[in-house]
């Protein structure tokens, strides 16, 4: 075999991390079973499409023959290939497997790479003993509960200054205004730590990609012994991408006590189950009304129930959680009376996005339990939509509330007349 000259020394900055996947993992051609595992590996490299890796012995060895295909990576070796024999026609190069990586790999001895763009790749997540409670994610994904608790939980630079870091993930390179309301949470929280967040308002005038990193200074308004105010500046490459203001308060005991009811919808296992790329969250949405076709028209309202894997042990992190999907459902529940409109076409021929938010939080609760967002679009038109959300626990509490105020425009120019595509389009 030949010398590889190794470029991790002329490449301080480059990165390959290989994470467990914390679920079953398979493989499949048609209905034919390739390969299954629990011990398969994300691995994330600087500048590459997220792959998965399975141990060879998880892999259906005797489907496949190995064939004259090698190719050199400078930063895990000589890789070797094997085709798909078990069908007709073969197909070519399904796994790979370097046999001697670098040592800066050395993780990925015994494992076969797959080329998920030539067969289904599936993740699956059991939740309980319960038949229902199972989750399946296409790969690649966007991410797991832990990459967006990583994005969410932002890190103290100096005295007010947190940063989040960028992220791996570029199928569609816009940071969502949730996650960026979730990250100015956990920022408050850390600046102000004695008190809680009980309402956040931000607008979105730019918006921010994951390629850089983001900033998050925290101003104090007044810090008060009952209530405390500040604002929270997101910026990226010091540009301004989200202002908010932030109120907080030290808690009291009730004076009175009163609650909008919960509505009567269905249950989360008798909702359908929506693949939204994030693993160790489930999500299933009542009556499938969360739906990209145009031509399927209802009310504007969709009801959403989510749970995630972990709970976080610190009460705004689960905060942050919640209020992360609350801009999801506004811009899909204003266009559902519309036939001809749908999520099929945001980014394409109708410019969409969240241009403002206020929430408020009322309870908290762990979030690994079953929690419905129940979203209701209230206005549409002139090139706006506004929505209002109640967040309940599945036994009734009121979590948190919101208003969302949505852009749903024409473009009057194409994505690609503007030197852009449906990946990068706020």
């Amino acid at each position: 075999m030949a010398i590889i000259d190794s470029a991790w020394d002329s490449h301080p900055g480059y990165n390959i991390a290989l994470v467990p996947y914390r679920g079953i993992a398979r493989v499949w051609h048609g209905d034919l079973l390739l390969a299954e595992s629990t011990s398969a590996l994300r691995v994330i490299e600087t500048d590459h499409v997220e792959r998965l890796y399975f141990p060879e012995a998880d892999v259906r060895v005797d489907m496949f023959e190995g064939n004259q295909h090698h190719t050199v990576c400078p930063f895990k070796g000589e890789a070797d290939y094997v085709s798909l024999t078990a069908t007709d026609p073969p197909v070519e190069d399904v796994f790979w497997t370097y046999r001697d990586p670098f040592h800066q790999v050395d993780g990925l001895k015994g494992y076969f790479g797959v080329y998920h763009e030539k067969v289904r790749v599936e993740l699956e997540t059991r939740w309980s003993d319960d038949r229902r409670a199972v989750t399946t994610s296409r790969f690649p994904v966007w991410g797991d509960q832990s990459d967006l608790l990583t994005l969410i939980d932002v890190q103290e630079r100096a005295p007010y200054q947190f940063a989040a870091p960028s992220y791996h993930e570029r199928s569609r390179n816009v940071v969502e205004g949730g996650q960026l309301l979730a990250q100015t949470i956990v920022a408050a929280s850390k600046a102000n730590p004695d008190q809680r967040v009980t309402s956040a308002h931000m607008t979105f005038p730019r918006a921010a990609s994951f390629d850089d990193p983001i900033d998050l200074t925290v101003d104090p308004l007044r810090i008060g012994r009952t209530f405390s105010s500040v604002t929270v500046r997101a910026e990226q490459n010091e540009v301004l991408v989200a202002p908010a203001l932030v109120l907080m308060d030290s808690g009291a005991p009730d004076t009175i006590r009163g609650t909008v009811k919960m509505p009567d919808v269905a249950g989360p296992y008798e909702s359908e189950p929506y693949d939204m790329r994030v693993t160790g969250r489930d999500l299933r949405i009542v009556d499938g009304s969360y739906s990209p076709d145009p031509d399927r028209v209802g009310p504007p309202v969709i009801h959403a129930w989510m749970r995630f894997r972990d709970d976080p042990s610190e009460p705004y992190l689960r905060s942050a959680l919640v209020a992360q999907a609350t801009t999801h459902w506004t811009i899909a529940a204003a266009m559902r009376p519309h036939k001809g409109f749908g999520e099929a076409l945001a980014h394409v021929t109708l410019s969409t996005g969240i241009v403002s938010i206020a929430i408020a939080f009322h309870e908290d609760a762990p979030v690994n339990e079953w929690f419905l967002y129940s979203n209701q679009a209230i206005w549409s038109g002139r090139g706006l939509a506004q929505g209002e959300g109640n967040v309940f626990s599945q036994e009734g509490r009121l979590l948190a509330s919101y208003s969302v105020q949505a852009m749903i425009r024409s473009f009057t120019k194409t994505p690609e007349a503007m030197g852009m595509d449906s990946t990068t389009v706020m």
